[in-house]
């Protein structure tokens, strides 16, 4: 059952794909609305999952981060993270935040240009060493 406005609009087939809503920039405030046009598409990859800790006056707090990155192999990517006590916890949620993060990506080569556009274009650019990086004074 949708309880945005967008979300109205896409259960009444008034909007017909993704990309009209990014068109109008509007917000997607429901990850069913991504499940709607992508469903099927989409495939989910936890990149690193890591706990942090809290300290606090009875001890540590222990939770788990998850980062998550979403995509349908078709030029949408989202990514997210996600902080919970639980390890399923945060990932089931990091995936919801990711599909509400989606965006069109742009995409092209990398080394020769055959076939489609397959990568995601980027400039390559040196890790920074410590003692390189610029300090404030």
């Amino acid at each position: 059952m949708p309880v945005s406005k967008l979300g109205r609009l896409v259960k009444d087939m008034k909007i017909k794909s993704l990309e009209e809503i990014y068109l109008s920039s509007l917000p997607i405030k429901e990850s069913e609305i991504i499940d709607f046009f992508l469903g099927a598409s989409l495939k989910d990859e936890v990149l690193k999952m890591m706990p942090v800790q809290k300290q606090t006056r009875a001890g540590q707090r222990t939770r788990f981060k998850a980062f998550v990155a979403i995509g349908d192999y078709n030029g949408h990517v989202g990514l997210s993270v996600k902080c919970s006590k639980e390890v399923a916890t945060a990932i089931r949620g990091a995936i919801i935040l990711a599909k509400l993060s989606i965006v069109p990506v742009r995409r092209g080569y990398w080394g020769n240009k055959i076939g489609k556009p397959h990568t995601v274009p980027c400039k390559p650019r040196p890790p920074l060493m410590p003692s390189l990086r610029p300090t404030a004074t």
